[in-house]
Formats: structure tokens, sequence, C-alpha cells
């Protein structure tokens, strides 16, 4: 088993706004309604965020070693919420755009499945939440 990684966030004194620090290093701004910052994502937009990069990460490892030729990989997530107190995602919806030359849309269809039911953490988490989990995909031919 891996050892624990930290994450530290630190309240900027604005609001509810926080600094986050990765266990990279890396920092970004985590805000709430009502934060003082433009610049900074919520909570649960970093749980999308989290859910939409995995894939994505996946999709292109996978596809490449598959050896298609892809240009690019573009992820679109969207959510809803309960209505009601945890408000917690009820449905998330990924739509995959793969660009590339003669990629394979079986290719594209088996990356999918195997980043939701082997490889994305994420998705997988909230799969087993009950979060109701769909996807599409576009290929968009590049000459």
């Amino acid at each position: 088993m891996s050892q624990p990684k930290k994450l530290h966030l630190t309240w900027t004194g604005n609001n509810w706004d926080y600094n986050v620090t990765f266990p990279s290093g890396r920092e970004v701004l985590l805000t709430a309604p009502g934060g003082s910052s433009e610049k900074g994502a919520g909570p649960m937009e970093f749980m999308l965020a989290a859910v939409a990069g995995c894939t994505g990460v996946d999709m292109l490892s996978i596809l490449q070693k598959m050896r298609e030729d892809v240009q690019g990989v573009d992820v679109e997530i969207s959510g809803v919420r309960a209505d009601d107190y945890p408000m917690v995602y009820t449905e998330v919806h990924l739509v995959y755009t793969v660009t590339g030359h003669n990629i394979d849309e079986k290719s594209v269809q088996r990356a999918i499945e195997l980043s939701m039911t082997k490889y994305c953490s994420a998705s997988i988490i909230f799969k087993r939440a009950g979060v109701k989990v769909t996807t599409e995909y576009h290929i968009v031919e590049v000459s």
C-alpha cells in the first residue's frame, strides 16, 4: 500500500477562500459561494474536475497505447446535485471529443470503458457512491 498523500488548505483570511497546496507542491485557490475571489473553484467543482481530469488522462494514455493517432482529447463534464443536504452529485455526464487521424471508434469506446471500470479512481468512487455516470463521445478527423 502506498504512503498517505497530504494536501494542505490554508484560509486566506478573505471570506471562504483557501489556498490549497497539493502533495506535488502545486497551489490553487479554493473558494465557495460568497468567496471573494473570481479565480478559485469550489469544492464540488474540484470533484468534477477530478473525474474529468482522471478520465482525460486515461483516455489519452489508452488511445496512445492502442497506437491511435490522437491529436487532442477534450473532456466536458456536467453534474446534477441533490436539492437537499448534503447536496451530493446524483448524476454526472461526460462528453469526450477525440481529435486525430483515422481514430477507430471501437478504440474510443474501449478506452472509455477501461477508464470507467478499471483505471479512473475518481469516477469509480462516484459510481460506488450511487452516482449515475453516463458518457458520450465524438471523434473529429483532422487532416
